[in-house]
């Protein structure tokens, strides 16, 4: 999802603004969320001087229309049809309205947090088990028509986990978007693939990822697997890292020279858009694209949450990842600059400072354009 924003940003400060404006806006498909997100108790400020857009990766087996995907497309993206969601990657993206620099914090898939209107579980299944929920009681209530489930049961469902989120870092959430699985399959596909770097060679039959040691272009159902790819050093953090890493590398070959020139491409680009994007309805591309600058240059940085066990068990005996949910809140706060750095905390194991919630990656845009075969090489 940083892509494609990030493409929309692009191609406004190229000087496409108003054709790319229009053309996105009629590719883009909308979801009422932010009305159904204001009375979410204890909200943070609204007014806290950024711009924060949920950014969810979502494993749906549908477009972005609740369409299934064709039985030839799901092996293109190496998995099978089921009927839950999740949400494989969660990123907050911070846009300071002072033009300063963008922050994409991101959460593990399996954080355990308390979930409004279900239960403690892995954060990733808020949307897809809320969804569950308020599917089956719309039908029991009678209401028979399945558009309109499927529309209400997906609020609800986006519901749950932008408020998990809300509770967990302390941010309040602006803006939502949201990408499928298809769409990030053709946005790999629409910018000729992605450089990445391996310091060893690496396989997993459960995601299908089979990749050899050293530096390598991946796009389609490669680059899915290689996000997605679950046996790696570090667990669910290792999986992040492999995937913020992929993301900047993603948005260097966006900001190339002929990526938005290319009309084969621009179409391309809009039709991923219509196939696989969801954001809310007072998303406002031209305000967005005039307050990230930043955002569009590739000037990011990347950091996660600091979690206390990657290996934890609930008392379901599934694998989860533990976090303090108070230690959550104010390292988010310093990120943002609402507060100063904290005293070092507590070294006892299992404390947050034992995975260290530093900043992963910075990507500085003029730098990443100028040297864009510099990969770095990850686990």
């Amino acid at each position: 999802m940083v892509v494609a924003l990030v493409a929309v940003t692009t191609l406004v400060f190229s000087g496409y603004f108003w054709t790319a404006l229009r053309l996105v806006k009629q590719n883009t498909n909308t979801t009422q969320i932010l009305q159904v997100l204001e009375d979410i108790p204890n909200s943070p400020p609204v007014e806290d001087g950024a711009i924060d857009i949920l950014l969810v990766g979502s494993d749906s087996r549908t477009d972005a229309q609740g369409r299934p995907l064709p039985a030839d497309v799901l092996r293109k993206l190496r998995t099978e049809g089921t009927d839950t969601v999740n949400t494989d990657t969660i990123i907050v993206m911070r846009v300071p309205r002072n033009g300063g620099k963008a922050s994409a914090i991101s959460i593990p898939r399996d954080t355990y947090v308390p979930i409004a209107g279900y239960r403690e579980d892995k954060i990733n299944s808020a949307y897809g088990a809320v969804k569950y929920i308020t599917a089956e009681r719309l039908q029991a209530e009678g209401v028979s028509d399945q558009a309109e489930r499927e529309r209400k049961s997906d609020e609800a469902g986006r519901k749950a986990l932008v408020q998990a989120v809300q509770d967990l870092t302390g941010m309040r959430v602006d803006h939502y978007a949201e990408i499928n699985l298809y769409g990030f399959y053709l946005l790999t596909e629409v910018i000729g693939g992605v450089q990445v770097c391996l310091k060893a060679g690496t396989s997993d039959p459960n995601s299908g990822a089979n990749f050899r040691a050293g530096p390598q272009t991946i796009s389609g159902g490669d680059a899915l697997s290689f996000v997605r790819q679950r046996n790696m050093p570090g667990g669910d953090l290792g999986r992040i890292t492999r995937q913020q890493v992929f993301m900047s590398q993603a948005m260097k070959q966006l900001l190339s020279a002929g990526t938005f020139t290319d009309p084969g491409k621009m179409s391309g680009l809009l039709d991923a858009v219509s196939k696989s994007v969801v954001v809310d309805q007072k998303l406002d591309l031209a305000t967005l694209a005039a307050q990230a600058q930043g955002l569009a240059s590739g000037n990011v940085e990347f950091a996660t949450i600091p979690v206390t066990s990657i290996d934890a068990r609930n008392d379901r005996g599934q694998s989860i990842v533990t976090v303090d949910r108070e230690a959550v809140k104010a390292w988010v706060a310093q990120l943002i600059g609402e507060t100063p750095k904290p005293e070092p905390s507590s070294t006892t194991p299992g404390a947050p400072s034992r995975f260290g919630p530093e900043k992963l990656l910075s990507l500085d845009g003029a730098h990443a354009v100028a040297a864009q075969q510099d990969v770095p090489c990850v686990d």
